[in-house]
């Protein structure tokens, strides 16, 4: 085994400094994890051990759930085995590299030296959109200060952003608040080599199978010539650029906009932008149309209608009595949408018209989505949300997450995987228990579900 080098043109290091980064991983482990994995502690180093002696086995399950792995293949042990098998691993992907026409000397080249970042392990299960409550994700992506510099960069990059509008049909506001959330108007866009993130991602953790496509699609990126090699970092999880594309969405989705040869979303902000508008495009924007709207529910209202497999034009959701915040008629009212109650009946409610869904394969996640419509609406001089979030409602820890979907699935109303994402599949169980228990049907993940549902076990 090989150390990683920056530089892939240094001398490879004999990797017994392999062993030390996966001591320094097992290290930065949370106590109770490394407790779970007291079988291969001589490999973790002393401070690890001095750690788990200072708790009892009795003590255990007070600690171990809070922090247990979400996944068979993120437990520390089977971190360890993969870890240890990463040069075969990545040898292995030779032939389907060979396939898409990578070279043997470019993998030869990008995967010299090449070693795990097993830093990428703690990060895996903590994605923001899928952990915080939507009030804070929206307060850190829509900020004053984020606003204003999107007003700035628009302006600035106006011409571009028109010419973008004009060729692809999407919203200028949108491309700008997609380039804002994902990189800060390329000023945060990540500074981890992609190779080697979707290279430890292929072999190691619960994700294998969709990452090894992405590193042999980052391969390909290389071979190509589209992004200089001393330019290729991105995030941890390997999208990279000023609007964050992952390898295999860069393939299908980017454009040369500047017409100098190649497709560079890290250099070229045009590019960037005419790739992302391309993507959204393709994925189903429709020109002239926004992406939803607040709106305010009459009382009484039949919350059983939120639900996303329900779509009816905006007229017909006006025949509910569901209204445009401030009494403003809906510019649009042919246009078919779905009501979204992102933080249930207390909290502000949303018609999201089909845009919203394109803005979604971008991110598959609703918070993501209504950071993006509501970061574009603000750029283009519109007003904050008029309705106030439910800030009394404590967000559930991951744990609780996870015991919320293992006890609605014990109970027939949900059958995905135990995630701790509270997606579409979460709420609708919700949804479908409160109906079942007399609640408000609403689909918000509370507290106060979980204890309905401690009850009903």
């Amino acid at each position: 085994m090989w150390a990683w080098t920056e530089n892939p043109t240094a001398p490879m290091k004999p990797a017994a400094d392999h062993r030390a980064r996966t001591r320094a991983f097992f290290r930065r482990l949370p106590c109770a994890l490394a407790v779970s994995a007291i079988p291969f502690l001589a490999a973790c180093g002393q401070e690890v051990r001095t750690q788990a002696s200072e708790y009892t086995t009795a003590s255990i399950p007070q600690f171990a759930p809070a922090e247990a792995p979400s996944h068979p293949d993120m437990a520390p042990q089977a971190i360890t085995a993969a870890s240890a098998n990463f040069p075969r691993c990545i040898a292995s992907l030779r032939p389907q590299a060979a396939k898409r026409g990578v070279s043997r000397a470019t993998f030869d080249a990008a995967t010299r030296g090449l070693e795990p970042d097993l830093q990428i392990m703690e990060l895996l299960d903590k994605q923001p959109e899928f952990s915080k409550p939507v009030w804070e994700y929206l307060e850190g992506l829509v900020s004053e200060r984020r606003i204003a510099t999107g007003r700035d960069m628009a302006a600035k990059y106006a011409g571009a952003l028109a010419n973008v509008e004009r060729q692809f049909g999407v919203d200028r506001y949108v491309v700008a608040a997609i380039w804002g959330v994902e990189s800060n108007f390329g000023t945060s866009m990540g500074d981890r080599p992609v190779l080697r993130s979707t290279a430890t991602l292929a072999c190691i953790g619960r994700r294998q199978n969709y990452f090894r496509d992405e590193f042999l699609g980052a391969l390909e990126i290389v071979h190509r010539g589209d992004i200089p090699a001393q330019q290729f970092t991105g995030s941890w999880a390997g999208a990279f650029g000023q609007t964050q594309f992952m390898p295999t969405a860069f393939k299908r989705f980017a454009v040369d906009f500047d017409g100098d040869g190649r497709r560079n979303i890290i250099g070229s902000v045009a590019d960037a932008l005419g790739s992302t508008a391309n993507m959204l495009k393709r994925n189903g924007w429709h020109a002239g149309a926004t992406w939803g709207y607040e709106v305010v529910l009459p009382e009484g209202f039949d919350f059983l209608l939120a639900d996303r497999s329900i779509r009816k034009s905006l007229r017909q959701w006006e025949a509910h009595g569901v209204r445009r915040v401030g009494g403003r008629p809906f510019p649009r009212p042919g246009d078919t949408g779905t009501l979204m109650l992102p933080a249930g009946a207390n909290g502000p409610a949303f018609v999201v018209i089909d845009n919203f869904r394109a803005i979604m394969k971008y991110n598959p996640s609703e918070s993501y989505a209504l950071a993006v419509g509501h970061l574009a609406d603000r750029i283009r001089g519109g007003e904050p949300f008029v309705q106030p979030w439910p800030r009394d409602e404590l967000p559930l820890s991951r744990t609780e997450r996870f015991e919320m979907q293992e006890r609605l699935a014990s109970l027939g109303f949900y059958r995905g995987a135990a995630d701790g994402k509270l997606g579409a599949g979460t709420r609708a169980a919700v949804r479908d228990f409160q109906a079942r228990a007399g609640l408000v049907p609403d689909g918000f993940a509370s507290s106060k579900v979980l204890e309905q549902l401690r009850r009903a076990h």
